[in-house]
């Protein structure tokens, strides 16, 4: 028993020296684990508690885009955006409120909405759809060199014929013929690709027909 308690012993002794050198290294590498397990628990609740909240805000625009209540829309918008910019509700409210704005007359509050959608929306897709958006209510106002800027980046693919066509319309109507008639044959040609890809090689339909159109319109060949 003597030899056990001896070699018990020199494990204990060369345990606490061991501890001496790096027990300090351990306690820290523990407490920051512990910090790191608290810190992504807490950064958890926190993102779960802002969508709980900004999911309230946003149904109140709902509720008031219901209502067509422009002033509640344009004002559970603006709420929307300033205490939960980084959620995906803001960009939802900002294009509800649009909408709403733009049909009781207030392009103005409409192209703030979209502009900010434009640039903050969390989802590609939305942004996309907003600066389609944004550029429709500037070509209404005649604004066409600005209109033109929210539709030259190439979008995501489901937007590649809508912002093609939508510069048809700009170029049309600065009297620029034959950019028109380009973009209008690149708006057919997205449509197209678009359905091969999706294995559906059916040439006609309803949007491309409108498309086609307006090329023949301006002197354009079918296609």
């Amino acid at each position: 028993m003597a030899v056990y308690d001896l070699e018990e012993q020199e494990q204990l002794d060369e345990i606490k020296t061991w501890w001496k050198q790096y027990g300090g290294q351990v306690t820290a590498a523990v407490v920051i684990l512990a910090l790191g397990v608290v810190g992504w628990q807490g950064w958890n609740w926190w993102q779960h508690d802002q969508a709980v909240q900004a999911a309230t805000v946003y149904a109140a625009v709902e509720r008031a885009a219901s209502e067509r209540d422009a002033k509640k829309a344009r004002e559970a918008a603006g709420d929307l955006i300033d205490k939960f910019p980084r959620t995906a509700y803001s960009g939802m409210a900002a294009m509800i409120s649009a909408k709403i704005q733009a049909e009781s007359g207030d392009l103005k509050g409409a192209k703030l909405q979209l502009g900010w959608a434009a640039d903050n929306a969390q989802d590609n897709a939305m942004r996309d759809l907003a600066r389609l958006r944004l550029a429709a209510v500037l070509l209404d106002e005649k604004t066409y060199d600005e209109a033109l800027k929210q539709v030259a980046s190439d979008p995501s693919s489901p937007f590649a014929a809508r912002y093609a066509e939508l510069r048809g319309d700009i170029f049309s109507a600065q009297g620029k013929l034959e950019e028109a008639k380009t973009a209008y044959q690149t708006a057919l040609t997205k449509i197209d690709e678009a359905q091969k890809a999706a294995g559906n090689d059916q040439r006609r339909g309803q949007y491309r027909d409108l498309i086609q159109v307006k090329l023949e319109s301006l002197g354009g060949k079918s296609s």
